[in-house]
């Protein structure tokens, strides 16, 4: 019976690994202007979240779930509602930080990595990311969605961020088209 679990977990990994099939050229540059175009179309969006961190000095990872919210041109609110209350909010080169009723803000626009944390989330949300240089941006097919991975160029970046994967449901985007 382990041996026959033991064949299914590995015939399952096998699997997954295949599920995500890279778009060529014409199918990546199709993606991105149909990205841009509901991008354009969008003045806010209201998201619930789960995130899951794992981090090399825990057994286990890390889960937090909380809400990101976009107001257009450029507000958007970070926040995290369990296990604990912290938002974070990037509006007019400032950041407004609530960590639990403790209130505090930051002027970013003097901060390169605030600023730059800010205008990644703002690219990714506005469609404008695809063209950034800072990244090496593969595309794929993943159930029958997108996935984008961006994967910074610059050593100091890789460090904070990782690998930063935008996954994008395509029933959405045809809804919000």
């Amino acid at each position: 019976m382990s041996n026959i679990f033991t064949i299914v977990l590995f015939g399952l990994g096998i699997q997954l690994s295949f599920a995500q099939v890279r778009l060529n050229k014409n199918e990546a540059q199709k993606f991105r202007e149909q990205a841009m175009l509901t991008a354009t179309n969008t003045n806010s969006i209201v998201s619930e979240f789960t995130q899951y961190k794992r981090i090399s000095f825990l057994n286990n990872e890390i889960i937090t779930i909380g809400n990101l919210v976009f107001k257009s041109p450029n507000t958007v609110k970070w926040e995290y509602t369990s296990p604990y209350q912290y938002s974070i909010v990037f509006k007019n080169d400032k950041m407004y930080i609530n960590d639990g009723g403790d209130k505090s803000n930051i002027d970013i626009s003097s901060n390169r990595m605030f600023k730059s944390l800010n205008n990644l989330i703002i690219s990714s949300i506005n469609g404008n990311m695809f063209d950034d240089n800072r990244y090496t941006i593969s595309y794929f097919k993943l159930n029958g969605n997108y996935l984008v991975k961006f994967l910074p160029k610059e050593k100091k970046c890789l460090i904070l961020l990782q690998p930063l994967n935008l996954f994008s449901i395509k029933k959405l985007m045809m809804l919000l088209k």
